[in-house]
């Protein structure tokens, strides 16, 4: 009898130790509540770090980048472009509807968004945070999302992502993509996506959300 008491009580005592220890972590939520969550997310940010960066050849016209953004659409930073087959940098500001660049030398020149769009063949880097057109639309059509795992405070998750709206991310990107993302936990925001494409990859990262940030039009 008594044998059969401590045999209940340790049974007692090892259920309620286990509850107690679950019962602090954070559940891990599934891919389609994460993806909606973190598009709701996107759509708050009002400012960003964004980096392109590319491994291998893949057929893209960006191959690397670095700038900051404004939810409104302004930006600078720099773009590697493979010009006819040869990289070239380029620094830009785009303020309103007028886009100031220059290569390596030289001096700053103007173009309209309009033949910005036309030159990277309908890349446009404003919109990345644009609320209706960006990275919230991109994530609110991602199929099948499935959460992977954690790393370094972030959630892993794969998900396939529509072409139509992955030119908010890269350019000339000709089909859907299952990428590989990762969401700040803390905040529910995307910090970095990886594309798999033919000949490579790219992989966009996002950083300092929120950061005061102006955009002026370069002197001179």
């Amino acid at each position: 009898m008594l044998t059969r008491l401590l045999t209940v009580l340790f049974a007692l005592a090892l259920s309620a130790a286990c509850s107690g220890q679950g019962g602090g972590g954070q559940a891990t939520p599934s891919g389609p509540e994460l993806m909606t969550k973190t598009a709701e997310a996107m759509k708050t940010v009002k400012t960003a770090r964004f980096a392109i960066s590319t491994e291998g050849t893949p057929q893209v016209p960006v191959r690397k980048g670095d700038g900051r953004i404004l939810a409104t659409g302004d930006a600078d930073g720099t773009l590697t472009v493979d010009l006819f087959g040869q990289l070239t940098e380029i620094s830009f500001v785009l303020v309103g509807d007028t886009v100031h660049f220059k290569g390596p030398t030289g001096s700053f020149q103007t173009m309209s968004r309009a033949s910005l769009l036309q030159a990277l063949n309908g890349y446009d880097p404003s919109l990345l945070l644009d609320p209706a057109k960006g990275v919230p639309l991109l994530l609110a059509g991602a199929g099948d999302p499935k959460v992977e795992g954690e790393e370094g405070g972030a959630y892993k998750v794969t998900a396939k992502l529509p072409q139509q709206q992955l030119k908010t991310l890269v350019p000339g990107v000709s089909q859907d993509v299952t990428a590989q993302m990762l969401v700040d936990k803390a905040s529910s925001r995307l910090t970095k996506v990886t594309l798999p494409l033919q000949g490579g990859s790219v992989t966009v990262t996002l950083s300092d959300y929120d950061a005061p940030v102006t955009i002026t039009p370069p002197a001179g």
